[in-house]
């Protein structure tokens, strides 16, 4: 079967940069979204489903609340968590953050970073840095179910599961039974404050048997954090700080940290202190439905809570119109299975990002359901979770997080380090929080390849609205970002070239700081780079800077070996050392994350995909590297070879029946890996720059329509 006239001419209008596909019949767009709604029938704890807005996320167990948090404490926990929420324990021992610092000799001048070393004080000051600010896990809001005998129910007693998430609504629909008495549950978050509704429809609100209960967790200050701690409740305070008729007010401190929860009911019921740290909402038992609104908000406020219909119309209003903004796929003409399962991972993986991934900050790698690295956002992996946004034609969502950039304290955490270092510009962090402040990471602090992206990004912002308002917006970030770039490589004399190192970790984790230089991705993304924030010079009228110039001029070539690129130039054993055939092989990355930049050559990069395709540890790497290799094949013309590393049988390319990228037992969910998939189907089918095959990374047997996506540069 041949790729349709239809997708041929959707192709041809796409090939103009930023035009979106144009074409007479729109892809159902509702029919697509539909088909894969999520359907749950069992108590696997890693089938949990979530709501949210971008800001704020709430994620259910299969009663369509959070009534089993310890059944899912080993799955994917039931989170409730916030942009705004984070603590911080005092800091008894008044550790100082240059207790954090180790001083490195590198290309001969002494240069700081903050790691962990075994000197005095610091491992004490870096584990306290590494775990403060940690995110908050906010609070639990399930079900307390009673037996006909008075008891618990727990999981075992819950029967006839049938859970359904609409991803086109934004709706969970939960339908269980204890002891044959049925339970149904529609659960649904608001598209502007930080709140969950629900309406509860069962006879057991009438009998007494079902009451709603808010339970406060205690921060692990731990590596994760699956909101089940209820240990410590002398540590922690909360309250019922207010109470009417229809509503309450609920009070949390932790330390100097206080945060509120409004909840409204629109049945008569009440509200009192259970165990600690719990506040059971008691229906009365004149109906046998409960409609019940639960807001988290860090300021206290007399307003009542969104109702129950308030939230509902929001989540089908913004849910709605999200679906019919930007780009959509549709694999429903191609028979081959596999086209089905991508659509599926599509589908949902634009549900998760939409969730977890469309805020004001950059998002922790776990999204807002589940703390990992202490919730920290890594700004490496802000591409992976962001940059598909502006290719599937919906840029202002990318643009809510590049907020965070222009933060005068956050500029100001970037502007220090690369002082502290002996730089110019802003070093942009890696490991860090909504303040921009530093976590320590010995291998994070050597980490160069988060640098680039803002200019990645304002050149994606730029593309969408190429203007001058938006070299206005970026033109500084863009700036300094570049300054350090340009004044980061160090100039060997003898060799007339700059480098990139001493004093480098590459993408790929697997090589030594003080002895790595020249790795190949950074290379290609460090030109790159600098030869856009020379065109950015060039559209506001300026001329081209002289120092940017010199180092793209003699910016060392990409180190290769036997007819492949190596990893890094001081690793000449690239692909015959065991180890450093594992992580990620972002060596592919040079060509397929980026674009053809006359550094490299398309012959030794289809040398190296094949010998990488071929001999690389599979097992060993991460969620976003099954993308990346397919963003390499759809550049090398290798269609297939593109839809085969997208599903290709890894365990950390594993997609859950709710969409979410499965890792491992420590993570069991990894958004780089939904942000890169799409950002992967975007390139398959718009393509890239200067590419006038369409659907460049579609198999020609497929027949796929799309809409409305943007070509990558």
């Amino acid at each position: 079967m041949k790729i349709s006239l239809r997708v041929f001419l959707i192709g041809l209008v796409a090939a103009a940069p930023g035009w979106a596909a144009a074409q007479s019949a729109p892809i159902n767009r509702q029919a697509v979204v539909e088909r894969h709604k999520v359907v749950v029938t069992t108590t696997d704890s890693l089938n949990s489903l979530s709501v949210g807005n971008g800001r704020f996320a709430f994620t259910t167990d299969f009663t369509g609340l959070q009534t089993f948090p310890q059944h899912y404490e080993k799955g994917l926990p039931l989170g409730t968590e916030s942009e705004w929420g984070w603590h911080r324990f005092p800091n008894k021992e008044n550790y100082k953050f240059n207790q954090s610092l180790r001083t490195y000799t590198l290309n001969g001048r002494p240069v700081s970073y903050a790691v962990q070393v075994k000197t005095p004080g610091n491992k004490e000051a870096v584990d306290y840095f590494r775990a403060n600010p940690h995110r908050l896990q906010l609070g639990n809001l399930g079900f307390v179910m009673l037996k006909k005998n008075g008891q618990m129910a727990g999981v075992r007693d819950i029967k006839n599961i049938e859970q359904v998430l609409n991803p086109w609504t934004g709706e969970i629909q939960s339908h269980f039974t204890v002891e044959g008495a049925a339970v149904d549950v529609l659960t649904v978050g608001h598209q502007g404050q930080d709140a969950v509704a629900v309406r509860v429809s069962s006879e057991l609100l009438k009998a007494g048997r079902l009451k709603v209960a808010l339970r406060f967790p205690f921060p692990t200050a731990g590596w994760a954090d699956m909101a089940v701690d209820y240990s410590h409740p002398e540590q922690h305070q909360s309250a019922i700080a207010e109470q009417k008729p229809g509503r309450a007010l609920v009070s949390h401190r932790l330390d100097t940290t206080r945060y509120f929860v409004a909840l409204s009911w629109a049945q008569p019921a009440t509200l009192a202190a259970g165990r600690p740290h719990e506040f059971v909402l008691t229906p009365g038992r004149q109906s046998a439905t409960l409609e019940l609104s639960c807001q988290f908000t860090p300021l206290k406020s007399h307003a009542s809570a969104p109702t129950f219909a308030t939230t509902l119309a929001s989540s089908r209003q913004q849910w709605a119109a999200f679906w019919h903004s930007g780009g959509a796929v549709d694999f429903g003409g191609t028979p081959d299975p596999r086209a089905k399962e991508l659509e599926r991972r599509v589908v949902l993986s634009q549900y998760l990002t939409r969730i977890h991934n469309a805020g004001s900050q950059p998002p922790q790698e776990t999204g807002l359901l589940l703390n990992s690295w202490y919730g920290r956002p890594h700004l490496e992996m802000h591409w992976w979770h962001a940059a598909h946004f502006a290719l599937w034609g919906r840029p202002e969502i990318l643009e809510r997080s590049l907020t965070w950039y222009a933060r005068p304290d956050v500029q100001a955490v970037a502007r220090g380090i690369a002082q502290r270092q002996g730089y110019a510009g802003w070093r942009w962090q890696k490991m860090t929080d909504p303040w921009g402040e530093e976590g320590p990471s010995s291998v994070g602090a050597f980490l160069l390849w988060q640098q680039p992206h803002t200019i990645y990004f304002a050149e994606e912002a730029y593309r969408a609205h190429p203007n001058a308002a938006t070299l206005k917006l970026y033109q500084e970030r863009v700036a300094q970002t570049a300054e350090f770039m340009a004044s980061f490589p160090f100039y060997e004399q003898e060799k007339d070239r700059y480098i990139l190192g001493k004093g480098v970790i590459p993408a790929q984790e697997r090589f030594k700081a003080e002895e790595t230089f020249n790795p190949t991705f950074e290379l290609v993304y460090w030109h790159w780079a600098l030869d856009i924030a020379q065109k950015w010079r060039e559209r506001q009228g300026q001329p081209r800077n002289a120092k940017w110039d010199e180092v793209l001029a003699k910016l060392s070539k990409l180190p290769e070996a036997n007819g492949v690129y190596l990893a890094t130039e001081s690793a000449p054993d690239s692909y015959t050392n065991p180890e450093f055939k594992t992580d990620h092989p972002s060596v592919l990355a040079a060509l397929g994350v980026l674009p053809a930049t006359g550094q490299q050559d398309a012959a030794t990069m289809r040398r190296t995909f094949d010998l990488v395709w071929r001999d690389w540890s599979w097992n060993d790497t991460w969620g976003w590297d099954f993308p990346m290799t397919s963003m390499t094949a759809t550049r090398l013309g290798l269609p297939e070879k593109a839809v085969d590393a997208l599903l290709m049988k890894v365990q950390k390319n594993t997609y859950l029946p709710n969409g979410h990228n499965y890792q491992e037992g420590r993570l069991p969910l990894y958004l780089p890996g939904n942000g890169g998939l799409l950002a992967a189907v975007a390139l398959m089918c718009a393509g890239y720059d200067g590419c006038k095959e369409p659907n460049p990374g579609i198999p020609k047997n497929w027949k796929v329509e799309w809409e409305g996506l943007q070509k990558m540069p």
